[in-house]
């Protein structure tokens, strides 16, 4: 009988391991490329990392700026353009990265306290209801430290 319940004793953490809480979705690596003009957009990065089940980003907010926008830089009868993004499907334990020259952040108006913090927190809202709150690095144009892409010299 005790060994019996020595087993099940060793056994019972492993069986309820199965039964925790899927994993979750994440941001990490946010950052913003501060823009050199006060009446331009800047623009956010990020990398959305799927959990185990997929999702979809639906928007983000912040308090810090007057507006921000999903959008993607993609490529059309040959001009390189920017087309305003509502949604963005995140693969089951996949990622999806918001990088120059790719799918990323317009941000307008961004305040001077965010500014001289050196850091904005963003509030990334989910399909499935999760609101995640991440702090993204401001970076200022002279700290950005690669030369910017001709498609994305813009932001």
């Amino acid at each position: 009988m005790r060994a019996r319940f020595a087993l099940f004793a060793l056994a019972a953490p492993l069986a309820l391991g199965a039964c925790g809480d899927p994993a979750p979705s994440y941001i990490d690596q946010a950052w913003v490329r501060l823009s050199p003009n006060k009446d331009t957009p800047s623009a956010g990065y990020f990398v959305v990392h799927g959990g185990d089940a997929g999702v979809q980003l639906r928007g983000v907010l912040t308090d810090y700026a007057l507006k921000v926008e999903m959008h993607e830089t993609i490529s059309k009868d040959g001009m390189t353009t920017m087309e305003r993004v509502e949604s963005v499907d995140v693969p089951p334990k996949g990622q999806v990265a918001f990088a120059p020259g790719a799918k990323h952040l317009m941000i307008w108006g961004i305040n001077d306290t965010a500014i001289s913090r050196g850091k904005m927190q963003f509030t990334f809202l989910m399909g499935n209801g999760d609101r995640l709150l991440v702090d993204a690095v401001i970076r200022k144009p002279e700290a950005a430290g690669t030369a910017k892409p001709a498609d994305d010299a813009a932001h």
